[in-house]
């Protein structure tokens, strides 16, 4: 029992964050939950958690172990669930992240339609441009954009994501329009910059394989809806998501160039953990939004 306690003093400080919301989520003094998860390191014989007066990160052995508590308590979950014939009941709080500009635009509008779906889930949605760490953050599920970094979580597809170059009618009418992927050389390009690092090559997919193209421009941001209003207002060519821009080209304020060079893609997919039991409110957050965007998504058709 005083292993177990232990074990959950651990995890419950990962999830909320804190030793301090551990301790009131447990109802506990935080001088015992102090104490329980001084005792498990000592027991172990590794340092679980760096841990500083505002903020605490797991070490390599503390995510491991991490992991293997989860998949403990899942094991659990799961044979509770079974023996009271609740294995396929929907609820329990649902932590998501998504980008803030995707988030917005095609998160948001359905969240009421899911809880009523499902009113037994708690939903807990942060959106943010950076790429959170499952793990570490305590996240469920995270709606991202691209290649799958990191191989130990399961990426489920949710819709393809068609990209184009675009700029305002205005740049275009000024500088010239581009007739061939050269001469993005000479075109002020609105860069996005992703997790420190700035976007500044830009690949198509050509017959002769994958072209790089380097490009330069006055404006760089990590936030893609910096460089959706940049491109609107003539500032340069931008590569952007038909999910981000159907409405601007649907009336005119964006036009795309060089259609007839593909960009490399970069689909929408929704990450979760690399588990034998993947929970009933993992599986219906997926399966919804699956559903709602689709091989066809309703943004490349606008009406």
């Amino acid at each position: 029992m005083k292993s177990a306690s232990d074990q959950l003093v651990f995890v419950s400080t990962v999830d909320e964050g804190s030793l301090t919301a551990a301790a009131e989520r447990l109802g506990l003094s935080l001088a015992v939950c102090s104490k329980r998860l001084v005792n498990l390191e000592k027991r172990l014989g590794v340092r679980l958690l760096n841990r500083t007066t505002r903020r605490q990160h797991l070490t390599d052995e503390g995510r491991i172990y991490y992991e293997h508590c989860l998949r403990i308590q899942e094991d659990i979950d799961h044979m509770e669930a079974s023996l009271a014939g609740m294995r396929n009941e929907v609820q329990g709080t649902l932590r998501v992240t998504t980008s803030a500009s995707f988030g917005r635009k095609h998160i948001s509008p359905y969240i009421g339609e899911f809880i009523r779906q499902h009113p037994g889930v708690k939903l807990q949605l942060m959106m943010s441009d950076t790429n959170a760490d499952l793990v570490a953050d305590g996240i469920d599920v995270a709606i991202r954009i691209g290649a799958l970094q990191d191989s130990t979580l399961i990426a489920t597809k949710l819709a393809p994501n068609r990209r184009v170059l675009c700029a305002s009618p205005d740049y275009l009418e000024t500088a010239g329009s581009p007739k061939q992927l050269e001469d993005l050389v000479d075109h002020q390009c609105i860069i996005l910059s992703a997790q420190g690092a700035s976007r500044d090559v830009w690949l198509f997919e050509t017959e002769q394989g994958i072209t790089r193209v380097p490009v330069s421009g006055s404006v760089t941001s990590n936030s893609g809806e910096v460089v959706r209003d940049a491109a609107i207002s003539g500032v340069g060519i931008a590569i952007k998501s038909l999910w981000d821009i159907s409405d601007e080209l649907q009336d005119g304020r964006l036009v795309s160039v060089l259609d007839h060079h593909a960009l490399t893609p970069v689909d929408i997919f929704a990450v979760y953990h690399n588990r034998r039991f993947v929970s009933p409110k993992v599986k219906a957050w997926v399966a919804f939004f699956k559903d709602k965007f689709g091989p066809s998504p309703y943004w490349e058709y606008p009406d």
